[in-house]
């Protein structure tokens, strides 16, 4: 078996993580606005933020996985 197959799926993991991480943000946000409606859109600029952060990393995995694959 190749290494380089091990290695690209162990970086394609990277988008599990991040949906875990979104979708706890996601929750504390939603709690956070139901206690102060008052603030959701300071609260929803940080949410989506975050989310587009998260994104970012699990993208990079991806990018990672794909030249481990084709590079070899």
């Amino acid at each position: 078996m190749d290494i380089g197959i091990i290695a690209a799926g162990i970086a394609v993991l990277t988008g599990i993580g991040a949906g875990i991480g979104i979708g706890i943000a996601t929750g504390h946000a939603s709690d956070a606005i139901a206690r102060q409606p008052e603030a959701s859109g300071k609260i929803n600029s940080t949410l989506l933020l975050g989310a587009a952060l998260a994104e970012g990393t699990a993208i990079f995995g991806f990018v990672t996985a794909l030249i481990i694959i084709f590079a070899a």
